[in-house]
């Protein structure tokens, strides 16, 4: 995912902002870390480059 991204994605929940805590990054590409609402605490998680911005309840029946 490229840190530019911040500016358009929101949470899928309320709408908020959402707030980057990056694990691993690779130049701009945040490859591993985590995307927190700064509204309802809700986490999303960012693997492989990758966002999840599946809502909770969807993300583990995706999961299954």
């Amino acid at each position: 995912m490229k840190e530019s991204l911040m500016d358009v994605i929101c949470c899928p929940l309320d709408k908020s902002t959402l707030e980057l805590d990056v694990d691993e990054a690779d130049d701009e590409e945040v490859l591993a870390g985590t995307l927190t609402c700064t509204e309802c605490g809700e986490t999303y998680p960012i693997e492989d480059g990758i966002p999840n911005l599946l809502p909770p309840d969807m993300r583990e029946k995706a999961a299954a």
